[in-house]
């Protein structure tokens, strides 16, 4: 049987919102007879809607046809949807779905809509503080690129929605089916580290490429050891001009921020609780558990046992 997917868009809303999960459920959908989904892109009035980018997108309007799931989209046009009473009771009736998600800011409107108090939920890194500030009664998890709580998903800013649509694929069509999809997409399929690994690249905000670049190689390659003549040489520059160039640019030690860039990759592995300590530590790139101990501490004010132990009770409270 089809299931139906509901993509809920407003003026303003983002394109890469819709358009991510929408090529993955498409691309699930290739080649199969019956197809497993049946998209449909949806607004409150219907017709052509404007997304923040300027491209119109044609929509049908909202009503009473059964989905299965609804992912709502994220956008600058989400402080200006918040205002429409229609649109949050559709999606407060759409709550009797199998499924309801949301992609970037889209948490807003879920959390405006009552469907995020007591629960889980994530956003993009930028906006997760204001979605705490704003529905104290959800539990925001700000590094996380996809969240489950029940039948109500989360994802993280922009292209998280295609980890979230990849996560639903899965759970519907297995983990092969899934796998297949990012292939053809070319993204992971399970992506590594949470949203931190990209802030804190953005945090350091170095100014000129050849650091930028002494970054991405770090960030790609945690497992090996990574001294300072290493990164110097992916930024071809010598060890000393390195050394004083990061300092200037990034505000921190080359020492500090692989240190930094280990401990958010290892994060959510920790809480995730399927692997040993001492694994995570290893791939990773730490010497051994209590390098990386001392990390979260200094990073994180916790060390990972603790981290893993507070996952473990909020998903005791949440199932």
């Amino acid at each position: 049987m089809s299931r139906a997917i509901g993509f809920l868009v407003f003026p303003g809303f983002n394109i890469l919102d819709l358009s991510g999960p929408l090529a993955a459920f498409d691309t699930a959908s290739r080649d199969c007879a019956p197809p497993p989904y049946r998209l449909q892109v949806i607004s409150e009035q219907g017709g052509a809607v404007e997304s923040s980018a300027g491209l119109p997108v044609l929509t049908q309007p909202f009503g009473d046809v059964p989905l299965d799931t609804l992912v709502v989209a994220g956008g600058r046009g989400v402080p200006k949807a918040l205002e429409s009473a229609r649109l949050l009771a559709f999606i407060r009736e759409t709550a009797t779905a199998r499924r309801v998600t949301s992609v970037c800011t889209g948490a807003f409107l879920l959390a405006a809509a009552g469907l995020l108090d007591g629960r889980r939920a994530t956003t993009h890194w930028l906006q997760a503080a204001a979605l705490q500030r704003l529905h104290p009664k959800v539990r925001v998890e700000m590094d996380r690129i996809f969240v489950q709580d029940g039948p109500v998903w989360s994802s993280a800013g922009v292209t998280a929605g295609i980890d979230l649509a990849l996560a639903l694929i899965e759970e519907d069509l297995g983990v092969d089916a899934a796998r297949a999809v990012a292939r053809i997409l070319v993204v992971y399929h399970r992506r590594p580290g949470g949203q931190s690994q990209f802030s804190a690249l953005l945090d350091l905000a170095p100014a000129t490429d050849r650091i930028q670049a002494a970054l991405s190689f770090a960030r790609e390659n945690l497992r090996e050891p990574l001294p300072v003549d290493r990164l110097a040489e992916a930024a071809c520059l010598s060890p000393r001009q390195f050394g004083r160039a990061f300092l200037a640019e990034t505000g921190q030690t080359p020492a500090k921020a692989v240190e930094r860039l280990r401990a958010e990759a290892a994060r959510p592995r920790v809480e995730d609780g399927a692997e040993p300590i001492e694994t995570i530590a290893r791939d990773v790139g730490f010497s051994d558990p209590e390098r990386m101990r001392r990390a979260f501490i200094r990073c994180f004010g916790q060390p990972p046992q603790a981290m893993r132990r507070g996952r473990r009770t909020a998903a005791a409270m949440h199932p």
